[in-house]
């Protein structure tokens, strides 16, 4: 990692002027350019989303009173919240954390502990055991906790440990893992639940990253226990998830055993960085192969557009939930570093290079969802935004490990 000073002292208050990172980009060396397009967007994100006096975010821009979650397990989406929820909230803590990983600049670190940890604490719910962190503030009434979101956290809080060495870090870490154990039981012969009020399914998108944050854990603390819950939660979901047809991931099992075949580009790169890891932890032949098919299978699948720039027709990534595309570009990049073949991580710098000049709204510096630009939303989520900051900042430490 080589510390890159590029920003401006206004960081820390979180209003950065727009230092006109598309100009300086031009001429600018890739881990630099990507860098400053990361901290262009988190600048826009902050200032379009941000509650003056507040650490906590709102959900969309424009900001809607009305607006309702849709994504959650109950009625909980019925009632108007002026915050945003704890998932897309959780995504500025991944985007802040790969910003450090990318430059590390501490400055990056004063911002995680001054603005996104301290929002991020009141979500957390120590009335109801094991302590964990809920789907909405701990001020309003109490709200379902998710197994899926809490993984988010640990897989964050464990990076962070590992790239500053700092105790705090692993206590949330572990502190968190407690929680995820005890959503996970023998039914369906393993498996992690999805909500823990709600146990109807266990689904890809707490299992496929529950192994990526054990596996991360043992590297962390060295501790064997890790290792055997990321190899066996892995082993599960492929058992019980993956379409054997494609090597990709289905979404979930129900506890009556019908699978809900939906395919989303988080499930899959998940499953992508895990065996990765698992291939970088024990040496077994197998779990390279398995990532290299899975990853062969997902840029086919979930690069279902076309585009052209200066070089020529590339793979575009078809329209959907960006920030399951951020979490499938994790894998990606697992891989990379695993085997040391850049060609997904190259399409997916195209693929960024093409959204910022297509599916950026330069009024606000706001992205939409379809990178192509031919849709444009009127309401823009937070999620999408702390998403496409993260990935911007992986392009960053690529071309970083390339140097």
């Amino acid at each position: 990692m080589k510390p890159l000073l590029l920003f401006c002292p206004a960081l820390l208050a979180l209003s950065l002027p727009a230092c006109s990172a598309a100009k300086k980009s031009a001429d600018a060396e890739p881990v630099n350019r990507y860098a400053m397009m990361a901290q262009e967007t988190l600048d826009s994100l902050y200032s379009n989303y941000g509650i003056d006096g507040e650490s906590l975010l709102r959900e969309n821009y424009p900001h809607d009173s009305s607006y309702k979650a849709t994504y959650l397990a109950g009625d909980d989406h019925n009632v108007s919240n002026p915050y945003s929820y704890l998932w897309p909230f959780s995504g500025t803590f991944s985007a802040v954390r790969a910003l450090y990983d990318a430059t590390g600049d501490s400055a990056y670190m004063v911002m995680l502990d001054t603005k996104v940890l301290p929002g991020l604490e009141r979500y957390l719910d120590a009335t109801r055991q094991p302590t964990a962190y809920a789907s909405y503030v701990n001020s309003a009434p109490a709200s379902d906790r998710f197994y899926d979101d809490n993984v988010w956290l640990g897989i964050d809080f464990t990076d962070m440990y590992l790239a500053t060495g700092r105790q705090g870090y692993l206590d949330k870490a572990k502190m968190i893992w407690g929680f995820i154990e005890s959503g996970r039981d023998e039914v369906l012969g393993d498996g992690i639940y999805w909500c823990e009020q709600k146990k109807h399914s266990k689904n890809t998108c707490s299992n496929a990253p529950g192994s990526v944050y054990a596996l991360k854990l043992f590297k962390a603390t060295g501790d064997s226990a890790y290792l055997d819950a990321g190899r066996e939660l892995y082993e599960w979901t492929k058992q019980a998830l993956q379409d054997t047809t494609d090597c990709l991931y289905f979404d979930n099992v129900a506890l009556n055993g019908r699978i809900g075949k939906a395919k989303y580009a988080y499930n899959s790169g998940q499953m992508l960085q895990s065996a990765s890891l698992l291939y970088g932890l024990t040496g077994e032949g197998r779990y390279l192969d398995e990532a290299r098919s899975i990853a062969e299978s997902a840029h086919r699948h979930f690069f279902s557009g076309k585009a052209t720039d200066a070089k020529g027709d590339f793979p575009l990534v078809g329209k959907g939930n960006v920030w399951f595309t951020a979490v499938m570009m994790r894998g990606f990049d697992e891989l990379y570093r695993t085997d040391g073949d850049p060609k997904y991580m190259d399409d997916f710098v195209r693929n960024l290079d093409y959204a910022w000049n297509n599916a950026r709204d330069t009024s606000c510096g706001l992205f939409h969802e379809d990178w192509s630009g031919k849709d444009k939303d009127a309401k823009k989520w937070l999620l999408t935004q702390a998403a496409m900051v993260e990935m911007q900042a992986i392009a960053a430490s690529y071309f970083s490990s390339k140097e």
